[in-house]
């Protein structure tokens, strides 16, 4: 099939890779011009420089939604439209001009996750595993038909960084496999159950700031969903910000005001986690390595001298 590549960062990238390796020609790119925003300086492989690497036209829009790229579109006469990261609407005299309509791959088991930064929030949420779902594109965001989804298991230390590595290998075999159908002719694939469907928003610094109220092993997700290259989750000790660049869950069990630093146990030190941990029945989050405001990273137990005083989530 004659495929146009709508795509960014380095989930687009390994799409177009994909596309390029497989019996598909890939008549055009279409991509996001770069971005300085955090998130998006992460995992940036650009799919710009691999489709101009193999020749393929390369399109540079925030937004796919004007003319002049709609007779681009045309003129390339695609078979279908593939999109993998792609950040804004397309709009549906888009995504239905190919033959074949248009199939988004997302980076998680559609129904649920739709939206953004699939995998930390299904890590953050105790998930047992992730993966990378194709589907035919409508009106309603990801929530088109599925053509093909594979999953693999969320190890109880994997990162969110592990699980990047763990989908983004994913990507080629459901890219691929989907198309195999299509182009196989067949037309009726599986609807998502909208019962089971879950939408999520853009991760932003309020998202990453630690609030001691949530249980341990919340929060014990939370830092592992923030692995480097991710920024790291964050608390304030003495009014300056501490980033949490590794913590457990503690083994045994701390009563009193979250937020308290307790007790040293194993390599960690504990702090009293739960919005009901006055009761004594809370396990806490045993810090094992910080990163001070200065940059410095240390081991907890070299960071916190002596025990007592608090951890917030505020200065």
């Amino acid at each position: 099939m004659r495929v146009v590549m709508f795509g960014y960062q380095t989930w687009g990238h390994r799409t177009l890779k994909a596309l390029l390796e497989s019996p598909h020609e890939v008549v055009m790119v279409v991509t996001h011009p770069r971005s300085e925003h955090a998130y998006e300086k992460i995992w940036s492989d650009s799919v710009a420089d691999l489709a101009e690497e193999h020749g393929v036209p390369v399109v540079i829009r925030n937004r796919p939604d004007d003319d002049e790229l709609f007779q681009k579109l045309k003129e390339a006469d695609p078979d279908i439209i593939v999109a993998n990261n792609w950040r804004t609407w397309i709009p549906p005299h888009i995504y239905n001009l190919p033959r074949h309509g248009t199939l988004n791959v997302h980076d998680s088991l559609l129904p649920k996750y739709a939206g953004f930064s699939p995998i930390i929030w299904a890590l953050i949420n105790g998930e047992s595993e992730v993966g990378v779902t194709a589907h035919m594109m409508d009106e309603v965001l990801d929530a088109g038909d599925i053509v093909d989804q594979r999953a693999v298991p969320v190890g109880p230390a994997d990162t969110a960084t592990d699980l990047f590595h763990k989908t983004v290998d994913l990507i080629a075999p459901v890219t691929v496999g989907a198309l195999d159908r299509i182009a196989a002719g067949e037309t009726e694939f599986t609807k998502q159950d909208r019962s089971q469907a879950s939408f999520f928003h853009k991760r932003a610094e309020e998202d990453i700031r630690i609030n001691w109220d949530w249980p341990a092993d919340v929060l014990e997700r939370l830092v592992r969903a923030q692995s480097a290259p991710y920024p790291a989750a964050f608390t304030f000790h003495k009014g300056k910000r501490l980033e949490v660049l590794a913590a457990v869950e503690s083994e045994g069990v701390y009563g009193g005001t979250p937020g308290r630093i307790f007790y040293r146990e194993g390599e960690g030190v504990v702090i009293v986690a739960g919005a009901d941990a006055r009761t004594g029945r809370n396990r806490g989050l045993a810090i094992t390595r910080v990163r001070t405001e200065d940059g410095r990273e240390l081991a907890a137990a070299e960071y916190f001298t002596s025990m007592g005083g608090y951890l917030s989530a505020r200065p």
